[in-house]
């Protein structure tokens, strides 16, 4: 249906403009019964985008500034495809202050969701010492050596506990911060893994000592590395994953 999808927002929905997103959806400012809100349509299946919309109203229950999704007239949190997002306020953040607010926020993500089920379709960094694909990872598209390099930094994590992350909080544009919140927004990457593997920010904001900054850093390097195969990108993460 595409965006025709928003006439079920009501008569009056309109898009305004067309805002930055990820590869895999399309993003606007939009209106909706007369305020601002944000508008996502992707190719998320129904299974995936409930998964999404219900943890976002599971963390706006618990405090967090996330971008809760608006209903349609007749209830649903999306539609075709489409997900349209209350509006946050915000800029990125700039100090170091401000990242290890950031950090704060995400702790509280993971306490909030411990025992949360895994996104369908996806797969953990420590299920993927066995399994091979999940989501967008192949490993049989990676090399034998990359892969052996990967595993063994997500070995590394093995038996922790599992919780949601977000993960791609260390991106600034993924981050609204103003005096009084911080609110993390774009939650397409958000998944069931090891805490630590969101706590990776700039001049670890986090406080993670040396060798849990390390682990990390290393297992983050190859999600980052998998998940993105075979692009530039994804080829420069790999290069940090030190050798078996």
């Amino acid at each position: 249906m595409g965006w025709e999808a928003l006439r079920q927002w009501g008569d009056d929905a309109a898009r305004i403009e067309r805002l930055t997103g990820g590869v895999a959806n399309d993003v606007w400012s939009v209106r909706v019964n007369g305020r601002l809100a944000v508008a996502r349509l992707g190719t998320r299946s129904d299974a995936d985008l409930r998964w999404e919309t219900e943890l976002i109203r599971h963390l706006d229950r618990g405090g967090l500034t996330v971008p809760v999704p608006i209903p349609t007239t007749d209830g649903r949190l999306f539609a075709d495809g489409l997900v349209v997002m209350a509006y946050l306020e915000g800029g990125p953040p700039e100090t170091q202050d401000d990242w290890r607010r950031v950090a704060d926020t995400l702790r509280e993500l993971h306490r909030l969701t411990r025992g949360w089920p895994q996104r369908p379709g996806w797969r953990s960094s420590t299920d993927l010492l066995h399994a091979e694909t999940g989501t967008k990872i192949d490993l049989g598209a990676m090399p034998a050596e990359g892969v052996a390099r990967c595993r063994a930094a997500w070995a590394r994590l093995a038996g922790r506990p599992a919780c949601v992350v977000h993960g791609n909080p260390a991106n600034p544009g993924n981050v609204r911060v103003t005096p009084h919140r911080v609110a993390l927004i774009d939650w397409d990457e958000a998944h069931v893994d090891v805490a630590d593997l969101d706590l990776v920010l700039p001049g670890n904001a986090a406080g993670l000592d040396g060798g849990a900054y390390d682990i990390a850093a290393q297992a983050s390097s190859a999600w980052e590395a998998a998940v993105s195969w075979d692009d530039d990108y994804a080829v420069r993460r790999l290069a940090e994953v030190r050798a078996v």
